[in-house]
């Protein structure tokens, strides 16, 4: 366990559970984060690329999106437009990338 997380069942949260979408290309960061969200009470739904990203985003309707930018077969950028032409939800964006030309435009859509 990590110190200074508590999972919600040990802190007797009474928050409503979120679907969350992990959108990224390796295994590991999907396995951790969901493992995480798990933990909290949370649905969570993954896609590995950028154009299953779009259809699980269709299909699943979730309640945040977690975003890595580089994705294959469509950017994490474009995903995002294009999610943000659907609906607002409420986006996380996750790169291994310091770039700040990538973070304005990830800010400017709403992430």
């Amino acid at each position: 366990m990590t110190a200074g997380y508590t999972p919600a069942e040990e802190r007797g949260s009474r928050t409503s559970v979120a679907k969350v979408l992990i959108v990224d290309d390796e295994p590991n960061i999907r396995e951790v984060v969901g493992l995480y969200l798990r933990r909290d009470g949370h649905t969570v739904v993954s896609a590995t690329d950028g154009e299953e990203a779009l259809e699980v985003f269709r299909e699943s309707e979730p309640d945040l999106v977690v975003l890595d930018l580089m994705l294959p077969k469509m950017s994490g950028l474009e995903v995002c437009r294009r999610m943000r032409a659907d609906r607002r939800v409420p986006l996380i964006m996750l790169t291994a990338r310091g770039e700040e030309e990538e973070r304005i435009v990830g800010l400017s859509l709403g992430a």
